[in-house]
């Protein structure tokens, strides 16, 4: 393998604390039912354009969850001063495997502004070649867009290419690519259905993407 498309939320960084914190801090705001942590986490890799509809118990207009999104967001901004990290050994992982020559891109369901401020807050503003955000695609994860996109734009063979994710929608994506897949189960919410994905490859630390480039 020669190009890395990782995924953000629980792939690179522990995020979920944050997402459940800001998820149910903008339901409140709003006086809608809180969806529990087990909902958020479950949606966890979807876009929030898809997710907050159907974790809502009442019926939503597009105004209404449109100024959901712009809380949420607003209350991330907050949540992420305190609460996203890197996973152990990421760090060194992504400097070896861009040392060696490796391209390194994300592909998130995140809006494109945040996902680059929360990198650069981990000090990987300028790790990766290329970002991919929900805001940069005509259809969301499990649609193979954002990786698509990334293979064009750069010119990069598919045969050369993995995508990198804990969820079972990075699994899809990436075979709705015809690239491989790599589970990273050190941040996988729900182990099982990633696995019925039948990825590539089965990762349980950061450490193993070492030997994807070898």
């Amino acid at each position: 393998m020669r190009n890395f498309l990782f995924d953000f939320d629980s792939t690179l960084a522990d995020t979920r604390d944050v997402a459940v914190t800001a998820t149910q801090k903008a339901y409140a705001l709003k006086g809608l039912a809180i969806p529990s942590r087990e909902a958020v986490v479950s949606y966890m890799g979807v876009p929030i354009e898809v997710s907050f509809a159907k974790m809502a118990q009442e019926p939503l207009d597009e105004a209404t969850l449109a100024d959901l999104y712009d809380v949420f967001r607003a209350q991330y901004q907050v949540a992420e001063q305190l609460g996203i990290t890197l996973f152990d050994g990421m760090a060194t992982i992504l400097k070896t495997l861009k040392q060696r020559g490796e391209n390194l891109f994300v592909v998130s369901s995140k809006h494109s502004v945040p996902l680059q401020r929360n990198l650069t807050q981990l000090g990987l503003g300028t790790t990766f070649t290329a970002i991919s955000g929900s805001d940069m695609v005509a259809h969301y994860k499990p649609a193979p867009d954002g990786i698509l996109n990334l293979l064009q734009r750069f010119e990069l063979a598919a045969n050369e290419s993995v995508m990198i994710g804990d969820a079972k929608y990075d699994m899809q994506m990436g075979k709705n690519a015809h690239i491989a897949t790599a589970a990273a189960m050190w941040g996988a919410a729900d182990p099982t259905s990633v696995k019925a994905e039948s990825p590539t490859y089965l990762l349980q630390t950061p450490a193993e993407l070492v030997n994807l480039a070898d």
